[in-house]
């Protein structure tokens, strides 16, 4: 006469066990966002604070941006946190995004050998892949449709050379890390956020050559995927982690985190 209580405590386990892995699962959001953001350190420092004021898991998946706004288009994320304006604002004008908020912004750096074979040396980011181009050098290029390549491709067709990068060019069809290993493997150049740079160890005798042009300034926005292209989104969890990041307490936290001293990211929201 036991046996239907032992089926009755299993379902109640197995009702209780499903409650539980809801009620977790209601306390997480997805976040699509670009290798830089997580390469560079800054979700490890920054997402914890995060948890803390909300309550709220954060589980990251870091693309190239052009892939995590693909994603967010298929209703695989709850928010989007990138770095190429142009894609981010067509995203919200498609209806995909609720709105695009300013959160912070790096630059660009080309780095290259020590040596500097090409002779890039200098401000001028144009001028600088003019110089690859002309002598052949080696060049690592992601192309892989991430906000670091999407800034690449605008300087190249700046320099006229879409169809003449030298012999040296190479696309890897990979994120920030390990196009900077294959860099420092063979001694090539590869434009880079600083904020990977200045996080990434296996540097052999890669420096930076050129940084101080306005064309490098780099800015990364936010955007809460639109519920009504899929109405799983989790809306109000994900407003809350953009509310964190723009407010002064987010702000605060990304200003806060620094590499050997040096700041990686500066806030920016409403701006």
């Amino acid at each position: 006469m036991t046996f239907p209580f032992a089926m009755s405590r299993r379902a109640l386990v197995c009702a209780l066990l499903a409650a539980t892995a809801s009620w977790a699962q209601a306390q997480s959001i997805v976040m699509s966002s670009t290798t830089s953001t997580e390469q560079s350190g800054l979700f490890a420092h920054l997402l914890p604070a995060f948890k803390k004021a909300s309550g709220l898991d954060v589980k990251v998946v870091a693309l190239g941006t052009g892939q995590a706004l693909d994603m967010a288009r298929r209703g695989d994320a709850d928010v989007v946190f990138v770095h190429d304006q142009a894609a981010e604002e067509k995203f919200v004008a498609d209806g995909f995004g609720l709105k695009r908020w300013p959160v912070m912004y790096n630059d660009f750096v080309l780095i290259g050998p020590k040596a500097d074979p090409a002779g890039t040396k200098g401000r001028d980011i144009v001028a600088a892949l003019g110089k690859v181009a002309a002598t052949n050098a080696a060049f690592v290029s992601r192309g892989d449709k991430s906000g670091t390549h999407a800034a690449e491709q605008r300087f190249w067709k700046m320099a006229n050379l879409e169809a003449a990068k030298g012999a040296g060019y190479r696309e890897c069809g990979c994120g920030m890390g390990p196009a900077l290993n294959i860099a420092s493997s063979q001694g090539a150049y590869v434009l880079a956020d600083r904020g990977t740079w200045l996080n990434f160890k296996n540097r052999a005798d890669l420096v930076v050559l050129v940084e101080g042009d306005q064309r490098l300034f780099n800015q990364y926005g936010v955007m809460v995927v639109n519920p009504a292209k899929h109405p799983h989104v989790k809306q109000a969890e994900a407003q809350k982690f953009v509310d964190w990041v723009t407010s002064a307490a987010g702000q605060a936290h990304i200003a806060d985190y620094k590499i050997g001293g040096e700041q990686l990211f500066f806030p920016n929201a409403g701006k």
